[in-house]
């Protein structure tokens, strides 16, 4: 059994609110041995796993970490939603300050995903995407620790260790681009052609007329901050 079992299996019960002994109860097993599956200490059966990805109504896949989503689904690109498709009703109402800056990033990163889709070249992508989305995953995570209660099962990387291991993958992504950069191929890829990303403010403003002022807004936000 993999180590994302015990955590998910606890996480849960957590989200059901209730006790080891009742969820025991209800899968027919001991407290006892459910304490051992949560904890990692004993492997189960697969039968034990359908019947619980049945209790809690989520997919074996899920149940063993195999997918994020509860059904087991495979998401592509087409089953991803527009952050601007979402209903105004479900976002929260407040300050216009997260809405402003959502949009400089969001709309300075559709800049930067179609610069990348010209160059068409795998590892550079996959560089750009980690560094993005390790520093997204840094900045959730702070914000879910905020609260104390909020559980912690939801991640498998310790809270005491997750920020330098953050850094450490953020500068070795840094590491990996600057390679990629200077050497520019690999026996997989082909070598990187860097007339392609012939940028000027005039090609932004010519190919991006819509985004190019978020970019914009967005460097020189960034540079102010560089310079405090």
């Amino acid at each position: 059994m993999n180590s994302d079992f015990p955590r998910i299996l606890t996480l849960l019960r957590k989200e059901r609110g209730i006790s080891q002994k009742q969820a025991a109860a209800e899968l027919n097993i001991s407290q006892a041995l459910l304490s051992h599956y949560e904890k990692g200490i004993r492997e189960c059966g697969l039968d034990f796993v359908v019947r619980t990805a049945d209790f809690y109504g989520v997919s074996c896949d899920y149940l063993l970490g195999r997918s994020p989503e509860r059904t087991g689904a495979t998401l592509s690109v087409d089953d991803l939603p527009d952050p601007d498709a979402v209903p105004d009703n479900k976002l929260a109402k407040g300050s216009i300050m997260p809405v402003l800056n959502k949009k400089l990033i969001v709309n300075s990163l559709a800049i930067t995903f179609d610069l990348l889709q010209q160059f068409d070249h795998n590892d550079l992508t996959t560089e750009v995407s980690n560094y993005l989305m390790l520093s997204v995953y840094h900045m959730f995570r702070m914000l879910y620790s905020i609260n104390p209660k909020n559980e912690s099962n939801l991640f498998t990387v310790p809270q005491n260790i997750s920020s330098q291991m953050i850094t450490s993958n953020l500068i070795k992504c840094e590491a990996n681009l600057r390679w990629i950069m200077e050497n520019g191929d690999n026996k997989k890829e082909k070598k990187l052609d860097r007339e392609t990303l012939s940028i000027s403010s005039q090609t932004l403003q010519k190919n991006y007329p819509q985004l190019n002022s978020s970019l914009l807004n967005l460097i020189k936000n960034s540079e102010n901050i560089i310079k405090k």
